[in-house]
């Protein structure tokens, strides 16, 4: 990415011999930042409320998915009759909620967290299987902006994601001392050339 006179910024992306590009406004960090936070305080809450009232993935896990002509619809009923991964769901769900919400609000290991947090919302878009209105539905739609908060490293803006991935260890940066650290928060390429 690189930053020309006219306040836009230039994005480029090759995949599988395919390259796709164009150019975003400097307002877009703003954006970026929004879709960060609202997903924070929305999975924050959640995961508040579910863990300060009474939550059971049981019911859901077991009925959803057989009413709705899911594909997953087996796997559901085998996750909501298995007594091991039901008492699993019963912790993982609310506290992944909190710590997802709460990594995105503070802007630390955003990548991790929102791909934790788009993993959420494939299983809640399979649970929630519902063909009326086509393929997309909100599940669907959160999961693609956990996606884009990720792709855009979101927790360098306003984040405490720039100062984890220049944390010095012996005299050298947390990203270079540990590569594979590089998914989860910054690409050495853009600390590099001194992109955020």
């Amino acid at each position: 990415m690189s930053t020309l006179d006219s306040g836009m910024n230039q994005l480029e992306s090759r995949v599988g011999g395919l390259t796709v590009g164009g150019k975003v406004h400097s307002l877009s960090a703003w954006f970026v930042l929004a879709l960060r936070l609202m997903m924070g305080y929305a999975f924050a809450y959640s995961g508040f409320t579910k863990i300060t009232g009474e939550f059971g993935a049981g019911g859901y896990l077991s009925n959803v998915a057989a009413t709705n002509g899911n594909p997953l619809a087996g796997l559901f009923a085998w996750m909501g009759s298995t007594p091991w991964f039901v008492e699993f769901a019963n912790v993982a769900v609310p506290w992944g909620e909190l710590f997802i919400g709460l990594g995105l609000l503070v802007g630390a290991f955003v990548r991790l967290a929102a791909f934790f947090g788009a993993l959420m919302m494939l299983m809640f878009y399979f649970g929630n299987w519902d063909m009326g209105h086509g393929f997309i539905n909100g599940d669907f739609a959160y999961m693609l902006v956990f996606l884009a908060v990720a792709a855009f490293a979101a927790g360098r803006i306003l984040g405490l994601d720039q100062y984890i991935e220049q944390y010095e260890i012996g005299g050298e940066a947390l990203v270079e001392r540990y590569p594979a650290l590089e998914y989860i928060l910054a690409n050495h390429a853009e600390l590099s050339s001194g992109v955020q």
